[in-house]
């Protein structure tokens, strides 16, 4: 990092001035929150989403945590108590496969890592809490998340059972369906496999109506992309539920449709080819063909299974169905098209109106009947389906209806005959949150071979792991724990007979749905978290993170909140009044990685700019919710820019004007700047440069605003030109002894600490302040001084300019159009011709259009 000019006889170092205020910065312990209940200030309650230590910090982190930091600086400033907070989500693969590499303990690796980020964050003059650290891999978090399974356990809403579940092989453990993208493993990449296994899932089904009925008094404050994010995901369909029978078999089996108005159109019956359903309906002379159909759909992704491209595969299982409302044999069928785990694992095939349907009865000559009239061709005879609106036609009781006139006639006549009902259908599936994996919070459950399924009394907890490292860790195809016999073996809390121990650890995402609530009491030692605190300061006032989280994280949190609501812990159901997803950070339109040589490392270019630099180059790039192209930006300018305002601060300092008239906070609850959050007006620069002030307030309001509204990179470009005004009037007139200017210099000061901390900080002793900028409070603008006392108009006549006139800002349009017509210049022009038409917008522009010649 080279020192600037900044055009005087001294040169800006921005590392020598970072070295300086961390120094001073430690000592002051500026911004720990208060948790006294009868402190009168607003509270506010900033979060960005915690990091994992894969390493150092990246450029996606310094964009990220630039933002959250303004806007908590903001709140500071404004005179809120403000809780803004840090801590490490720490369990994880990457821990655990470091550990087999190095032949250590996956705790090494974690903790040497949130060291190295905790210091870097400290040098990216981040204004945390940093007495509310905590680490989720620390026995005294877990014990909480452990304790919390428990209580979902108690109720219900945490049990064990067989499902499919997505194999990763790489990893060798199970993923939700949330961890899979287009079919791979999230984190390595890998095909996964489908799998039947014993596995512990939470409930989450049973939340799905709430989770979607209060998505609604977050729209405005959550991204809308988001919103529409999880709506998709939760998947809520209104159909039927519809019995078939089966012959031979006593027990019907039971579909879901959301189209029942199309079951005259059935013409056969499609299970999925690997579940149980396939195998106890098909028939003995068939099961060659079904188990040899099997193991080729084994192989298959379920991306690949639904691709609507794909050639469609089956095998008759040599049994018939029988349609309910119109006593029709349909043959059954065994299908990859349809997953074991979605519905029932059964469908009704109707496929002139299904595409997938119609292609598998082209694929295997099956009937085509049309029960739908709409338009469009026969799709028996052009492969083409037609699954919009119509008229039913060849549907007997239904012929002539409209689609919701028949739905609804179906499912009636369905539930008086006892062979259906509505129903309502989700997407959604419950959380699967085993995993085969050492580093990440036990299950506190045993098995008794007298008592069962027993689980871990809460005075136990925390269940904690077992000293394993190195090889001991590898993959096996079962979590490593298994292989701790001395660990596994235990005692039954019940009978205290022999037990084991369950070998499997949780998702991390449980771990990270409800750390926000221990930041309010981290040291908290009879719950996991202390309810009073929590009703203080939650929900989280603004939380910041990636899009990336829109469906795990954010989804599972709000979960859980809804359920430590019903137990009575919160008073609340939403865990994040407002949300802001901040971009990715690309280079040369693309993500950064190793293998496209298009990495930037954050380090070098903190070392080559200084933090500020970087900081203000990110937060001025674009909105927070946009990708920043690092190809695109020149940090260098941000260098020089911050130069200036230091020069701003300098020339000023030197005039020697008094500073009386800034009150600064002096510590935490008093005062701010010109009075804090709703004080008055400034009561200095009541002299000086009238133009000057008008844009010093004017900045304030406009920055205020823009702040309030994330819009981070408008609010740096006002700071950009209320610098440049302010050096026009300290090199021309009325010169850096004004009053004005000083005002526009600790304003830019106070304003640029959101941004630049370091910067500011310097700027703010420089003008001859002793106490930190920080404590300086936030201006409020004069309202006297953002009225424009006039304005100019531009008259034009047939669109060129012919004349300007200086206006009253709020002047009417009436009045302005007979001024227009009067001015000097409009009178030459027009020399006595008529006006064909005026377009008047006040009160900045007139275009006159005369008579033709």
């Amino acid at each position: 990092m080279t020192a600037v000019d900044i055009g005087t006889q001294d040169k800006w170092d921005p590392r020598s001035v970072q070295e300086k205020w961390l120094a001073r910065w430690d000592a002051m312990s500026l911004f720990l929150a208060s948790d006294d209940p009868a402190d009168p200030r607003p509270r506010s309650y900033v979060l960005d989403m915690f990091p994992y230590p894969s390493g150092d910090l990246h450029m996606g982190h310094a964009e990220a945590y630039a933002v959250a930091d303004a806007m908590a600086r903001y709140y500071f400033q404004r005179g809120h108590n403000v809780l803004h907070p840090i801590g490490w989500d720490a369990f994880g693969l990457p821990a655990e496969n470091a550990a087999i590499r190095g032949n250590s303990h996956p705790a090494d690796w974690t903790y040497a890592n949130i060291e190295t980020q905790a210091s870097s964050f400290r040098r990216y003059a981040l204004s945390f809490d940093w007495t509310r650290r905590l680490h989720t891999c620390d026995p005294e978090y877990f014990r909480w998340t452990q304790w919390l399974f428990l209580r979902l356990y108690e109720r219900g809403l945490a049990y064990r059972g067989d499902g499919y579940v997505n194999w990763c092989p790489v990893d060798q453990t199970v993923l939700a369906n949330e961890q899979v993208v287009n079919g791979r493993c999230e984190r390595c990449g890998a095909e996964i496999v489908r799998r039947v296994l014993t596995q512990w899932y939470f409930k989450i089904t049973e939340y799905a109506d709430r989770l979607l009925a209060d998505m609604t008094p977050l729209e405005g404050q959550w991204p809308d992309r988001v919103l529409l994010m999880q709506r998709n995901w939760i998947g809520r369909s209104e159909g039927a539920e519809v019995q078939f029978a089966i012959e031979g078999r006593a027990e019907p089996v039971t579909v879901f449709t959301t189209r029942p108005d199309t079951l005259y159109g059935a013409t056969f019956f499609v299970v999925a080819a690997d579940s149980p359903l396939a195998e106890a309906l098909c028939l003995a002379e068939h099961r060659a063909e079904l188990d040899a159909y099997q193991a080729q759909v084994r192989k298959l992704t379920d991306i690949e299974r639904q691709a609507a491209d794909r050639p469609k595969t089956g095998v008759f299982l040599g049994t018939h169905a029988i349609n309910p409302v119109n006593g029709e044999r349909i043959p059954v069928w065994a299908a990859d098209y349809v997953l074991p785990d979605y519905g029932t694992g059964a469908i009704m095939a109707v496929p002139a109106h299904d595409q997938r349907d119609l292609d598998f009865a082209k694929a295997f000559g099956l009937p085509v009947r049309v029960v739908v009239r709409t338009d469009l061709p026969d799709p028996g005879q052009t492969g083409q389906a037609t699954p919009g609106d119509g008229t039913l036609v060849n549907s007997g009781p239904l012929d002539g209806m409209s689609k919701a006139e028949a739905i609804e006639a179906i499912t009636a006549i369905l539930t008086d005959k006892g062979l259906g009902r509505a129903a309502v259908s989700y997407r959604l599936r419950d959380w699967l949150v085993s995993r085969q994996r050492f580093w990440g919070a036990p299950i506190p459950i045993v098995y008794c071979d007298s008592c069962g399924e027993v689980p871990v009394p809460d005075e136990q907890l925390p269940v904690e792991l077992p000293d394993l490292r190195g090889q001991d860790l590898a993959p096996k195809g079962t979590s490593p724990l298994a292989g701790a016999a001395d660990w596994v073996n235990t005692q039954c809390p019940k009978c205290s007979g022999h037990a084991r121990r369950d070998t499997d650890t949780m998702d991390t995402f449980v771990d990270s749905s409800w750390y926000f609530l221990r930041y309010c009491s981290p040291g908290y030692l009879h719950g996991p978290f202390e309810v009073d605190a929590v009703r203080r300061w939650c929900p989280v006032d603004l939380y910041v993170g990636g899009v990336e989280h829109a469906i795990l994280h954010l989804l599972y949190s709000r979960f859980f909140t809804k359920f430590l609501h019903d137990i009575g812990m919160v008073d609340f159901t939403e865990p994040f009044r407002r949300l802001v997803n901040q971009g990715q950070v690309i280079n040369q339109g693309k993500a950064m990685s190793k293998s496209l040589g298009n990495g930037v490392d954050l380090g070098e270019q903190l070392a080559a700019h200084g933090v500020d630099a970087i900081r203000l180059t990110m937060l001025f790039a674009s909105p927070p919710e946009d990708d920043i192209d690092w190809a695109d930006v020149r940090p260098e300018a941000s260098v020089k820019f911050l130069g200036r305002v230091i020069r701003i601060a300098t020339d000023v300092g030197e005039a020697g004007v008094d500073a009386d008239g800034w009150g600064e906070r002096g510590g935490e609850g008093g005062e701010g700047l010109r009075g804090g959050e709703g004080g008055g007006a400034s009561s200095i620069a009541v002299d000086g440069s009238a133009e000057l002030r008008r844009v010093t307030h004017k900045t304030i309001d406009e920055v205020t605003r823009l702040v309030e509204t994330a819009r981070l990179n408008v609010a740096v470009a006002r700071l950009m030109e209320l610098a440049s005004a302010t050096r026009r009037a300290i090199d021309t007139k009325p010169g850096a002894a004004d009053p004005a200017v000083r005002e526009a210099a600790e304003t830019l000061a106070v304003l640029l600490s959101l941004f630049a901390p370091y910067t500011a900080e310097e700027c703010w002793e420089l003008l001859g302040r002793t106490a930190s900028v920080a404590l300086a409070g936030w201006p409020v603008a004069d309202p006297a001084l953002l009225v424009q006392e006039q304005v100019t108009c531009v008259i034009q006549v047939n669109g060129k300019v012919r004349d300007r006139l200086e206006v009253p800002p709020g002047i009417g349009e009436d009045e302005l159009r007979e001024l227009a017509l009067a001015a000097p210049g409009i009178v030459r022009v027009l020399a006595g011709r008529g006006v064909k038409m005026v377009i008047v917008r006040a009160p900045k522009l007139v275009n006159i259009v005369p008579e033709p010649e």
